[in-house]
């Protein structure tokens, strides 16, 4: 005798209905982003987004992971291949500019974008805990250069990769404003040009260094 079914089977596709999700959090943010809207975009009833997903901030908690590893991989990939800090630099905002403009997909950075004006404090938390472990990471390859006598002994990781953050959430903004990936491309190529040139005025004040510039 088979034991008794446990409950009816899910009738929708998890990941399909995921994948609605995060697009109307990275359209809309997180606070002007409502269990009905959700339910509306994903195609299923409230009973069955709470038994699958969660409440609304454990979904968009999974949301911010999917978009991580499909959408911002493109940090951890550079930081990984690339020779020098210098050469990173340019390759992220590079391809931020490409990521953040892209036809197929909501325009800026969930994790910049998504938790403007909202009341949520844990949500607010998690994103910038999320920004600043990005920053975090620019800073010790950064360091990692300094120590290796790459960059001038004296030169401060943690603003460099501050610039760089800034300058990443700055596009992100941009481009939900509104700017094509070729206006960004042309601000990437700028940032990366006065990233580069505060690092040699610098050299030029203390010593000769490596000229690490990376095309």
């Amino acid at each position: 005798m088979s034991a008794p079914a446990r409950g009816r089977p899910r009738s929708f596709d998890r990941d399909a209905a995921l994948e609605k999700a995060l697009w109307l959090f990275w359209e809309r943010g997180y606070e002007a982003t409502s269990i009905g809207d959700l339910t509306a975009a994903m195609g299923i009833g409230a009973p069955s987004l709470y038994a699958a997903f969660g409440d609304k901030a454990t979904l968009f908690d999974e949301v911010v992971q999917v978009f991580g590893a499909r959408y911002g991989s493109f940090i951890p990939r550079a930081l990984a291949e690339e020779p020098t800090a210098e050469a990173v630099v340019r390759r992220i905002l590079r391809a931020a500019a490409t990521e953040y403009t892209r036809p197929d997909c909501p325009h800026g950075c969930l994790v910049t974008s998504a938790g403007l004006n909202t009341t949520n404090t844990e949500i607010a938390e998690m994103l910038r805990t999320l920004r600043n472990r990005n920053m975090a990471a620019f800073t010790e390859r950064i360091q990692a250069d300094i120590d290796a006598g790459l960059l001038p002994p004296d030169a401060d990781a943690a603003t460099l990769a501050r610039y760089v953050s800034t300058v990443m959430q700055g596009m992100s903004q941009a481009a939900r404003d509104g700017a094509g990936r070729a206006e960004l491309e042309r601000v990437a190529e700028m940032a990366t040009h006065g990233w580069s040139s505060a690092v040699r005025d610098r050299v030029s004040r203390t010593g000769n260094y490596p000229d690490v510039r990376s095309d």
